[in-house]
């Protein structure tokens, strides 16, 4: 009976990781939530880039690289700050413009399939 209630508690402790973020106790524990939803757009952006990437001849991949510079330069200048010796980052704001830039990445990939690769649009 013991090793089935531990057998039980091992797949409880998933299940409430995951209902944590829904009613979190304190800052921390939200900061912990909006940071994994940050480390997945991150992640999809990435994976975004990298597929539109491999649709473009070399004009199209320094255009791609240049657009994305200067949306991260726009995204950090727009989602943190710099405080004396402290640093700040807005995770809500660089979530939304990430994946919001997904999105854009996506639909250029696209086009890319259906109609061609414009690099004006990148």
């Amino acid at each position: 009976m013991v090793r089935l209630a531990a057998l039980l508690c091992l797949f409880c402790v998933p299940a409430f990781a995951d209902n944590a973020c829904d009613y979190p106790h304190d800052d921390f524990d939200g900061l912990y939530c909006l940071n994994k939803v940050f480390q997945q757009a991150d992640h999809d952006l990435n994976t975004a880039y990298a597929q539109l990437r491999a649709k473009l001849d070399n004009p199209g991949r320094a255009a791609l690289k240049s657009g994305q510079l200067s949306w991260m330069r726009n995204r950090n200048d727009s989602c943190s700050k710099h405080e004396g010796t402290a640093f700040y980052v807005n995770l809500k704001c660089a979530t939304g413009t990430t994946i919001a830039r997904t999105q854009v990445l996506q639909d250029r990939y696209r086009e890319c399939i259906s109609s061609g690769c414009r690099d004006s649009r990148l």
